[in-house]
């Protein structure tokens, strides 16, 4: 069975060893051309707000629920803000390398036996969108988790990165019949459900109501609930309803295991409703068989620590006609959610992001409609989709096929000022040595080490499958965007660090001739 790769929490501050400091020391002029960012507005989520305003005032619904646009003569929508072209320009004012150059760096290390007998790469120039090295770059390969890039782009365009994800109550007129709605957020924790308990608690107080019935409802997701892959550490069932993504014990970001033997995946992330992952709440970890019901349960428990007590356990239902909605709690911003999930490869949250992308598309929100609505929304962006098949929002599915230029399309794509709302993927890359599924990984100050810092990508790991994306700054300042995958490969560790010597040659070419 592979080795998984590690997710990662952000509490608490790992500790940094001498190589870090030596990587960190190598890296200090980016910090120049952050400080250009960090000069267009403060940051929130890992996006800017004056980008986030101008995201907001495109024309597209965000928002939970999808709300509708202003009504006509209501108060105009925030001016369209700078953009900062010159963070690009800053970090692409220096010559690309050559076809022939990078070619001369990474044609031998595309034919390491490590990758196994199909193997495909590509690297394209931010700054002009050219292709500057290509080896079966179209081909159509399992993509594994990096599938996630095109999960997120989706929903990142469909949504707009401030869109949040409601879990309501109704409740009938006369308070007799409570409803706990689920809205589709894996990261509803007790807090929320707390706050939801307690809200509805009070009204129902007000009405003087201390008996009643509750339901919940699942209804907005449709299709199977468990993944292909069956039940799986990795996954909780997909419901539209649950809590803490469904974990029933704090998982590890070292730890392997799985529900499929022969299955593995990158380690899955959770988070609160505040978008912030606690300790222990990353990594494979046993989930519930009934998401949506073990949550019903808790609020009616809670409910009963509030004076309100149930008549039998809560049923599944859809809200009696003539119910109105009592409590909300919602998500953190889809920009924070999809961070979480690139950087610690949130099996969960891509699922949730896949089907909120369906309900925008007026799809159901199944893995064939989130498929199709995926595609779709991809197709709208104008990327290079050939043959590409979407299964799941995971990469849990090995039926997903995108190629190389696909995905260092799509991360080029994050990188243009035309599309500032889907910045929060470039955000939410795991930095290589320091964090999420890259935290232990590029650690050889010799070798891959040197590039610790400067890569910024989306792993991908499955059993015989290996795949590395992202962007790197390379010698001459020059912002790259690659994508490598691998198939059939033999061993999960020797295929990694071919991929990262990829990586690594990218960052040190800088090579004109």
């Amino acid at each position: 069975m592979c080795d998984r790769e590690r997710g990662c929490s952000e509490v608490p501050v790992p500790k940094v060893t001498t190589w870090q400091l030596s990587a960190g020391s190598a890296v200090i002029g980016l910090a120049l051309a952050a400080g250009l960012i960090a000069a267009s507005g403060p940051w929130d989520s890992g996006q800017r707000k004056a980008e986030r305003d101008w995201a907001a005032a495109r024309d597209r619904t965000g928002g939970a629920h999808h709300g509708s646009p202003a009504r006509p003569g209501s108060p105009a929508g925030p001016a369209p803000a700078p953009h900062a072209p010159g963070v690009l320009a800053a970090l692409g004012s220096s010559a690309a390398p050559t076809g022939k150059g990078l070619g001369d760096a990474l044609g031998h290390l595309m034919d390491d036996p490590a990758l196994g007998p199909t193997a495909g790469g590509v690297v394209i120039d931010t700054v002009t969108g050219r292709t500057l090295y290509g080896s079966d770059a179209g081909r159509l390969m399992t993509p594994a988790s990096t599938v996630k890039l095109a999960t997120m782009a989706a929903g990142l365009s469909a949504l707009g990165p401030g869109h949040r994800i409601a879990t309501t109550v109704t409740a009938t007129p006369d308070g007799k019949r409570v409803t706990l709605r689920g809205g589709g957020d894996p990261t509803l924790d007790r807090d929320g459900l707390r706050a939801l308990a307690d809200a509805t608690a009070k009204v129902l107080r007000d009405r003087g109501v201390s008996s009643v019935r509750i339901s919940y409802d699942t209804s907005l997701y449709s299709g199977p609930v468990l993944h292909p892959i069956g039940p799986n550490d990795n996954l909780a069932p997909v419901s539209a309803l649950m809590t803490d993504e469904g974990r029933l014990g704090g998982g590890s970001g070292d730890s392997g295991g799985s529900g499929d033997p022969s299955d593995s995946s990158d380690s899955s992330s959770s988070g609160g409703s505040a978008g912030s992952p606690e300790e222990g709440d990353h990594g494979p970890a046993p989930r519930s068989g009934d998401p949506a019901g073990d949550t019903a349960r808790t609020f009616a428990s809670m409910l009963a620590d509030r004076s309100v007590h149930s008549k039998g356990a809560p049923s599944p239902g859809t809200s009696p006609k003539g119910a109105k909605t009592v409590a909300s709690t919602y998500s953190a911003p889809l920009s924070a959610l999809v961070e979480r999930a690139l950087t610690n490869s949130d099996n969960d949250i891509a699922e949730a992001v896949a089907r909120q992308t369906a309900l925008a598309a007026h799809e159901p929100a199944s893995f064939a409609g989130a498929g199709r609505a995926v595609r779709d929304r991809l197709k709208k962006l104008d990327l290079p989709l050939g043959g590409a098949h979407f299964a799941d929002g995971s990469g849990l599915n090995r039926q997903d096929k995108v190629s190389p230029t696909l995905l260092a399309t799509l991360l080029t794509r994050a990188g243009d000022p035309a599309h500032p709302e889907l910045r929060p993927i470039l955000t939410g890359l795991p930095i290589a040595g320091f964090t999420g599924t890259l935290d232990g990984r590029f650690t050889d100050p010799s070798g891959a080490g040197r590039a610790a810092g400067l890569i910024h990508a989306k792993t991908g790991t499955l059993t015989g499958v290996n795949t590395l994306a992202g962007t790197v700054v390379d010698t001459r300042g020059r912002l790259l965007a690659f994508a490598f995958m691998a198939s059939d490969t033999a061993s999960p560790t020797a295929a990694q660090s071919a991929l990262d010597r990829l990586g690594t040659a990218v960052a040190a070419c800088g090579c004109t001739g």
